[in-house]
């Protein structure tokens, strides 16, 4: 059995900036992670990172508090204010944070990081590195992360690549560490903890298509609903306006940010056509752009009737070639398409999850010494819909949240080393049931049913809802949980086991789909990305709540309920761009 103060799970933005928050108080720290840092899906955001720093010229009177008035709006209302003011005001101090560490933003001619639009903001307040944000941050973090590695005399940081962590071990309501799959061995491995932290990213696999690596499934939000901690607002599914047709690989909002435009089979920009779209365009918020392009397509106006126009043509070579370059190399290389000489194919596609693992302010979660932060927990910030810029300023806040408190509350603990019986019964049931997964042929193919997962949650809980089809789709759900009961792993082998690993994940996927499910048939009003056409407007009186689901072990079933959105600074009024 492996013992560390902290360990963090997941080595993406989240959690390196969490595990370097844990080392910064000389906490010892190990970060679990399924696949080498800079392979994690943070390194795959293009667009930018918002913080109200004013280095625009028409950004000069931006504030914190005008970007958390633009986030709670964004939010449809549905974010908690007192935290998206904190979450803003320490903005501008990560992203200095930062540059201070060799982050290479692109700049402005006297040098300051440079700032473009981005969607539902009231100034260009999105710092960014060309079209490869994602990309520039998580190196700037992990060569950190190398640096306290390699200097630490104690191994008070290490981090453990190609380990799955399969089980969250919650003793008499306080969390004692983790069980985690070693990939390249196939053996579980135990791993005691003082304190754990979740930084895993979003459930997008639950879906197909979706812009989300194949590493982002349901399974990390699922372990801890397991284990007894309440998992919030999973009803909100965002669908980003501008995927690539066919493979879904995100087209960054910085190509509107720019001033690309989104036209309809007849070349018009049909935004202008629609009441909550008609002022801010192209850069209206992403849920309200969405809904508007699937209705041109639907109703007949889309490109060979499946697809719209993101033109950047007018652009100009060298805008391009310096600021959108990765989106130029996408969509050469996937759709065979030179956005300088003609469109490039969007349609929206599933992108991020608002909800997750439910956290307060200082990612604490119900059970003691169990965090989360990022993209699998629900601070909430984003609410109902999530404005452009924030996930990666939510990585880099949160993380840092995250870490500085487990390291506190792991400091201040007067008894350590305790749960080593929990431990121990959660690897032997662990171990069990892997033993079942890969013994024996099953009658199901485990990759038909993660097939018609994704397709089933696209059609029956997509950009459109309906009674209707959220109850079939409920029903859908229930009936391939089931028949996963019948699926086995194709292969008993221990090395690399990639059909026990995919297992687990769908697994999870299927437990996430139900909440989501849930979560959309219950709330019987349109806010933000959960749009019912049978209930087209937002509901105050009944649904200015938080979902929250919880997992009953005693009847094996899944439980919802509500509590208050935490309001405070500004009253709920209607979204208007």
């Amino acid at each position: 059995m492996r013992y560390h103060d902290v360990i963090v799970v997941g080595a993406g933005l989240s959690g390196l900036r969490a595990a370097i928050a844990v080392n910064q108080k000389n906490v010892n720290v190990a970060v679990l992670t399924k696949v080498h840092p800079l392979r994690s899906h943070s390194i795959a955001a293009q667009g930018g990172v918002n913080a109200a720093l004013g280095n625009n010229p028409r950004g000069g009177f931006d504030t914190p508090e005008k970007h958390a008035f633009d986030t709670v709006k964004g939010s449809d209302y549905l974010a908690d204010q007192p935290a998206v003011l904190a979450f803003t005001e320490a903005a501008p101090d990560r992203i200095y944070e930062m540059e201070h560490w060799g982050c290479p933003f692109s700049r402005t001619p006297d040098g300051k990081i440079a700032q473009r639009p981005f969607g539902g903001a009231g100034f260009p307040r999105t710092c960014y590195a060309t079209d490869k944000i994602g990309h520039v941050l998580l190196h700037t973090l992990y060569e950190q992360a190398v640096r306290f590695e390699h200097s630490s005399e104690r191994q008070n940081f290490q981090i453990f690549e190609e380990f799955m962590v399969t089980r969250l071990v919650v003793e008499d309501g306080e969390c004692r560490g983790v069980i985690a799959m070693n990939l390249a061995t196939g053996e579980l491995e135990s791993f005691m903890a003082e304190a754990v932290i979740f930084a895993t990213g979003g459930s997008g696999r639950v879906y197909i298509p979706s812009t989300n690596a194949l590493i982002s499934t349901g399974l990390a939000v699922a372990i801890p609903y397991w284990a007894g901690v309440p998992i919030k607002d999973m009803e909100f599914i965002q669908f980003h306006p501008t995927t690539l047709l066919g493979s879904g690989i995100l087209m960054t909002e910085g190509c509107r940010g720019e001033g690309g435009f989104l036209t309809n089979s007849e070349g018009d920009r049909f935004l202008a056509n629609y009441s909550d779209s008609a002022k801010a365009m192209e850069i209206a918020p992403r849920d309200i752009v969405a809904r508007n392009m699937q209705r041109e397509i639907v109703e007949g106006r889309g490109v060979a009737g499946q697809h719209i126009n993101l033109d950047l043509t007018h652009l100009g070579a060298e805008k391009i070639m310096t600021r959108l370059p990765g989106i130029r190399d996408l969509s050469m290389s996937f759709v065979g398409v030179d956005p300088i000489k003609e469109p490039i194919p969007v349609r929206p596609g599933q992108h991020y999850t608002m909800g997750g693992i439910d956290t307060n302010g200082n990612c604490e979660t119900e059970i003691k010494g169990f965090y989360a932060a990022g993209e699998c927990a629900a601070v909430s910030v984003h609410g109902a819909n999530r404005l452009g810029g924030n996930s990666l300023l939510e990585t880099l806040v949160f993380g840092k949240i995250a870490g500085e408190h487990a390291a506190d509350y792991v400091q201040a603990k007067a008894a350590s080393k305790q749960g080593e019986s929990a431990i121990k019964q959660a690897f032997s049931e662990q171990e069990a049931k892997h033993r079942e997964l890969t013994a024996g042929a099953g009658s199901e193919n485990p990759a038909d049913i993660r097939d018609e997962l994704g397709a089933l949650m696209v059609d029956k809980v997509g950009i459109f809802r309906n009674e209707e089809d959220i109850t079939d789709g409920w029903k859908k759900v229930k009936v391939l949980q089931n028949r996963f009961k019948k699926a086995k792993a194709g292969w008993a082998g221990k090395r690399f086991n990639q059909s026990l690993m995919w297992l687990l994940e769908l697994e999870g996927n299927l437990a996430i789909a139900e909440l989501v499910v849930a979560g959309a048939l219950a709330r019987k009003e349109s806010r933000g990305s959960h749009f019912r056409l049978d209930f087209p407007t937002r509901n105050d009186e009944a649904h200015l709540m938080h979902t929250i689901a919880r997992w009953s072990p005693d009847d094996e079933k899944m439980k919802l309920a509500y509590r208050a959105v935490e309001l405070g600074i500004w009253e709920p009024k209607e979204r208007k761009y």
